[in-house]
């Protein structure tokens, strides 16, 4: 087994939340601690090559991979394609379980809509039209979802309150049917 890949992967796999070497030393209790941050130093030198689009980073105790800022430049080009284009019905499934249940974490959004959501997380956050500024205080600190003055903006209403009064349940009921059909 590659450890070294292995820890890169669930780094990957944990997206924007990252992981704390407690988490990975409880994924991987055959390593010592020791062992699993000298692997992560190890990763950390590998990715910092500008050969490379992205880096490891360590934020608030929370290892990530994040974006190397030479890319920016280019991923505000890919992104405002985005903005140009209309939403989707999954943007919108997604945007709708926000505005109606914020704050809320990728896991709540995901267990309602029965499908992964963290790419679509991240297209409406660099649209603008939700942000994670917060974190729910429980274990694995999960970030919470809502949405942003441009949302309003964007759908023309001055707060949340104009928005169609339907009961959640409801709103579940209907998504839980359609991800049967599909």
């Amino acid at each position: 087994m590659n450890v070294k890949a292995v820890i890169e992967g669930l780094i990957f796999m944990a997206g924007e939340e990252g992981l704390t070497l407690l988490q990975i030393q409880s994924l991987l209790p055959e390593l010592s601690r020791a062992e699993i941050e000298q692997i992560l130093s190890a990763i950390r030198e590998e990715y910092r090559n500008d050969s490379r689009g992205f880096e490891l980073a360590e934020y608030a105790s929370r290892y990530k991979f994040v974006t190397k800022e030479f890319v920016y430049p280019y991923g505000e080009r890919l992104f405002e394609q985005f903005k140009k284009a209309t939403l989707s019905q999954a943007a919108m499934e997604t945007l709708a379980i926000i505005a109606y249940r914020q704050p809320i974490t990728r896991v709540e959004i995901e267990e309602i809509r029965g499908v992964s959501c963290e790419v679509m997380l991240k297209k409406l956050q660099l649209r603008g039209l939700i942000e994670a500024k917060d974190r729910l205080d429980v274990v694995g600190k999960p970030l919470l979802y809502n949405v942003t003055e441009e949302f309003l903006d964007a759908f023309e209403l001055e707060t949340l309150a104009e928005l169609p009064q339907i009961e959640t349940k409801e709103v579940q009921e209907e998504l839980f049917a359609r991800n049967k059909e599909e």
